[in-house]
C-alpha cells in the first residue's frame, strides 16, 4: 500500500515536548543535541516509568510470591514480550537481557566462541566495527588459536561484499558485523551478508546498536543468528541491552556466569541450570531499566518506525548538502545507504577543537575516533566530528550547526 511523504511525517514540536533535557540552554545558547549515535534523550514516560517502579512496586523478579514482587515481574517479563515484538523474534525465550551490546557480545564469545571455535577456525569481521565487536574476537582466537580475519571497506566506507564472498570459507565459522557503521552511518548488507555466511556454515553476529532505533529490524527475515541492542541508543535507559538469539543455538550454549536466577539445582556436587532466557541472566537483573525500556519501545512503536526512518532521512539529505557546500568541510564516508549520522573534518583544524568550539555555543556532537580506531587507521585520520539524528531533531538545528561551523572557520583562520 501507497503511504505518502505527508502521511510519514511526524510532529517534532509535539515529540521534542516529551524530552525535558532538550529545554535548556547551553553556555547561554538553545541546547542543539547532535550526538544521539552515543545516546538518545529520554522521553518523559521513560524517566517517569523508573519513579513508578521505585516509588510503587520496588521488588525482585521471579522469586517472591508477594504483590510487588508479582507486579515487578509482571512488567519486566512485559519488557521482554515487547523486544520480541520490536525484533519480530519467533519466541520470548530467544530475548535475554543483558547490561548492552557490549555484554551482548562478550556473552556469545564467551559461551559460543570458547565452545564451538577451535584451533585452525576463523572468525571474521569488518573493518567499520567498533572496539566491542573486535576485541572479544581477538581474546577468542588467542585462546582458542583460531584466526581473525578482517573484511576490507571501500574508500565511501562501504563494506566490500566481493571480497567478503571470497573470504569465506569452511574455515570460517563464525561472522560479527555492525548492521550500521557507528562512526560513517553506512548500512551494511547484512541480509545479503547472512545469507553468504550461512552458505559457507557459520553462524552470524549483527550488532544492532545503531540500527535498531532507526530501522526496522525483523530478525526472521535477516535470518541472523544473534543480534544485539543497547536500549539506550533507542531512548531507554543505560545499562541495559538485548542479546537475541536462535532458540537452537541458545540452547546448545553453556552459561557464562554463574548464580541467581539461571540456577536449576545446585549441590555440592554439581549443578544444574535454568530453562533459557533466564540460563544466561544470572543474578538480579537491572529491573527498573528493563521495565522503563519497555515505555521506549511503546513510545517509537506509537510513532512508527517508517515516519522515524523518513524523518531522519530527511535530516541525513539535508545536513549532507548543507556540509557539502562549504568549503573547508570534508565528508567522510559517502556510502549509499546510510542512516542519520553525517561524520566529517575541518581543514586544518583539530576534530577537538571544532567540538570544544560548537560546545561553546550549545551544539553537542562527538569528536575522537568513536571506539573505531581500526576504521580511523584505515582512513588516515586521527578523529573525526560527528553529527548524528534523532526522531526530535529538526532541520533548524542543521542551519545552526552549518552556521556555527562558517563562523568557527572564520575565528581561526
Amino acid at each position: 500500500m501507497y503511504v505518502s511523504q505527508q502521511e510519514l511525517a511526524i510532529n517534532t514540536e509535539a515529540i521534542r515536548k516529551e524530552f525535558p533535557v532538550l529545554h535548556q540552554k547551553v553556555n547561554g545558547y538553545p541546547l542543539v543535541y547532535l550526538d544521539n549515535a552515543a545516546t538518545t534523550q529520554k522521553p518523559t514516560q521513560v524517566i517517569d516509568a523508573l519513579v513508578d517502579y521505585y516509588q510503587g512496586y520496588n521488588a525482585n523478579i521471579h522469586r517472591g510470591i508477594h504483590t510487588l514482587a508479582e507486579k515487578a515481574t509482571s512488567a519486566f517479563e512485559q519488557t521482554r514480550e515487547s523486544v520480541r515484538s520490536l525484533l519480530h523474534a519467533k519466541q520470548t525465550e530467544e530475548i535475554i537481557f543483558v547490561r548492552g551490546v557490549t555484554e551482548a557480545i562478550n556473552l556469545v564469545a564467551s559461551s559460543y566462541g570458547h565452545t564451538f571455535i577451535g584451533e585452525g577456525d576463523e572468525i571474521m569481521i569488518s573493518a567499520l566495527e567498533h572496539h566491542a565487536n573486535i576485541v572479544p574476537w581477538q581474546w577468542v582466537c588467542q585462546q582458542k588459536k583460531a584466526t581473525l580475519r578482517v573484511i576490507p571497506i571501500t574508500d565511501a566506507g562501504e563494506i566490500d561484499v566481493d571480497a567478503y564472498k571470497k573470504m569465506l570459507s569452511p574455515c570460517t565459522k563464525l561472522v560479527a558485523l555492525a548492521h550500521v557503521s557507528n562512526t560513517l552511518g553506512t548500512i551494511n548488507p547484512v541480509k545479503e551478508m547472512i545469507r553468504m555466511a550461512h552458505q559457507a556454515g557459520a553462524v552470524i553476529l549483527i550488532d544492532g546498536a545503531q540500527a535498531a532505533g532507526h530501522l526496522a529490524v525483523d530478525v526472521q527475515e535477516l535470518d541472523c543468528d544473534f543480534y544485539c541492542l543497547s536500549a539506550h541508543k533507542l531512548y531507554g535507559p543505560t545499562g541495559i541491552g538485548v542479546l537475541y538469539g536462535k532458540k537452537a543455538l541458545l540452547e546448545r550454549m553453556p552459561p557464562y556466569q554463574g548464580g541467581g536466577e539461571m540456577i536449576r539445582e545446585v549441590t555440592y556436587a554439581h549443578t544444574t541450570y535454568n530453562d533459557l532466557p533466564y540460563k544466561f541472566e544470572a543474578g538480579t537483573p537491572n529491573i527498573a531499566d528493563v521495565v522503563a525500556f519497555w515505555y521506549a519501545i511503546e513510545f517509537i512503536q506509537k510513532i512508527g518506525t517508517p515516519s522515524i526512518v523518513a524523518h531522519e532521512q530527511e535530516l541525513l539529505a539535508y545536513c549532507t548538502e548543507k556540509l557539502s557546500a562549504l568549503p573547508f568541510i570534508q565528508l567522510v564516508g559517502r556510502a549509499k545507504e546510510k542512516v542519520g549520522i553525517v561524520s566529517f573534518i575541518m581543514d586544518g583544524v583539530h576534530c577537538f577543537d571544532v567540538g570544544q568550539m560548537l560546545d561553546a555555543y550549545g551544539i553537542a556532537v562527538r569528536t575522537g575516533h568513536h571506539c573505531t580506531q581500526p576504521l580511523m587507521q584505515r582512513l588516515g585520520l586521527d578523529g573525526t566530528i560527528r553529527a548524528s539524528f534523532a526522531l526530535y531533531n529538526t532541520l533548524a538545528e542543521i542551519d545552526k550547526l552549518a552556521a556555527m561551523l562558517e563562523k568557527i572557520s572564520k575565528i581561526l583562520k
